[in-house]
């Protein structure tokens, strides 16, 4: 999936092998710096022959935007394009895992940021507390493992709860797109392992990012904080900071020091809260 298209994504997909077998794009709002590349991606993957359709996921306004995509050639797409309004608070429901749109403080946009939230995961399983009762390995720990009672070759019925721990959390991962600091942004990203906020100013623009509708990277910081996420990532930086983002990267850190500066080509690693116990 992709959160947003904006010009010179499939530029940026070839130059670092991201594969154009994208089922979804998810957009957080409308202005053009974060669609201005559907069209020429939507042209590419015709011509690539694809016929597998592709869902694309927006606030209000995308019916109206594809419809004003119609004389550019939309129409003649290889493959179906399903395009869906999406209301936030409404999760869009994934194998393992939901899709929840959020509203944030954008100016002049029906905007929204995204929470990928994964299902919960069954508790850990004890093997050698199996073996001591005397269950052999093989299917009947996968029927434990899933929650059912068992009934042992001897007569004995073993229940779940004596070997299997509690249920754990899945991995929670927001995307704010562009916004203000927002209340609703801290509700959503709760205690989340990963939350991509957008920084588009350092402190000494803060008026400027106000009168924009964007936020600060301290700002961002500040919402992690509050929020108790584990990792803030920070993206959305304007020119003057965009060859350097360091000063953001130190601002943040102030605040919340598990802040860093996205790059392009990055490739983030979320790992389960409690992975150091699974291994």
């Amino acid at each position: 999936m992709l959160i947003d298209c904006g010009e010179g994504t499939q530029r940026q997909m070839m130059r670092y092998g991201v594969s154009f077998s994208v089922g979804d794009i998810f957009f957080t709002h409308f202005h053009t710096d974060h669609f201005l590349g559907l069209l020429g991606l939507l042209r590419t993957l015709t011509l690539g022959a694809r016929t597998e359709p592709l869902r694309l996921w927006g606030p209000k306004g995308i019916q109206a935007m594809m419809k004003r995509a119609d004389g550019l050639g939309v129409e003649r797409l290889s493959f179906p394009l399903e395009v869906t309004e999406i209301t936030p608070g409404t999760p869009i429901a994934r194998k393992g895992y939901v899709i929840l749109p959020f509203p944030v403080d954008h100016r002049g946009a029906a905007s929204v940021g995204y929470a990928l939230i994964e299902d919960e995961r069954r508790g850990r399983f004890h093997p050698d507390m199996a073996r001591d009762l005397g269950i052999p390995e093989g299917p009947l720990w996968g029927q434990l493992h899933k929650g059912e009672i068992i009934t042992l070759p001897d007569g004995r019925t073993v229940d779940p709860a004596t070997l299997v721990g509690p249920t754990r959390v899945g991995r929670r991962v927001v995307i704010t797109g562009d916004t203000r600091p927002c209340e609703a942004t801290n509700v959503a990203a709760a205690g989340a392992d990963l939350l991509v906020h957008e920084a588009t100013f350092g402190d000494e623009e803060a008026a400027r990012a106000i009168e924009t509708a964007h936020s600060t990277a301290r700002e961002a910081a500040t919402i992690a904080a509050a929020a108790g996420v584990r990792r803030l990532m920070l993206t959305h930086f304007s020119a003057r900071y965009s060859r350097d983002p360091s000063d953001l990267e130190r601002e943040a850190r102030e605040i919340f020091p598990n802040s860093q500066c996205a790059r392009d080509g990055m490739e983030i690693d979320v790992p389960f809260a409690d992975a150091h116990l699974d291994n």
